[in-house]
């Protein structure tokens, strides 16, 4: 599926989300390049909503140059060729040491989010064009954080997670991926 016919058929949860949508699709077919990260003003990531096969619990990791508690994600590869579920899975993988699986009944993408990066050295402020996907990580014992990508990775409640939310949009997130994995209870 091309990056234009995933985010025509993607449903956003509220206002936000449809302001973001919105903005995603003009990039869509504006940028010369979406998926590169030399792409400016905007380009397009991958991130993933990681939780145990029963679903109780969700793996955040502490991002290392923006020093929060996020889901595992980042910029897409040439290796996965323009796939968002591709460069989700990648990145969790890498991120987390785990095998990770999209889940089988969530929506696909989970949601999405346009966020702000601050310029840092030589890259100028820019925009996260953010396409993310609920996901099941198969050997949820192997955690371990990639110390290029992170200070940490944890399994949390969803309480917990929740607690570390510190915007809207990343509990909108949790909020939905909580209730994909409560319906296959």
């Amino acid at each position: 599926m091309t990056l234009v016919d995933l985010l025509a058929a993607h449903q956003p949860f509220d206002d936000k989300e449809r302001a973001d949508l919105a903005s995603m699709r003009d990039f869509a077919t504006s940028l010369a390049e979406p998926f590169s990260r030399a792409q400016w003003p905007a380009h397009f990531t991958g991130s993933a909503v990681v939780v145990t096969p029963d679903g109780a619990r969700i793996c955040l990791v502490l991002h290392a140059k923006l020093h929060r508690w996020l889901q595992p994600g980042g910029h897409a590869d040439p290796a996965d060729g323009g796939s968002m579920e591709a460069t989700a899975l990648r990145e969790a993988r890498e991120e987390t040491g785990m095998q990770i699986d999209l889940h089988p009944n969530a929506p696909r993408p989970l949601d999405v989010d346009v966020h702000v990066i601050p310029a840092r050295k030589a890259d100028p402020e820019h925009r996260h064009l953010d396409v993310r996907y609920l996901v099941v990580a198969q050997d949820p014992d192997a955690l371990k954080h990639d110390p290029n990508e992170s200070h940490g990775a944890q399994w949390l409640t969803w309480e917990d997670a929740l607690a570390r939310a510190d915007e809207a949009p990343l509990r909108r997130m949790l909020e939905k991926a909580r209730a994909a994995v409560t319906r296959d209870r």
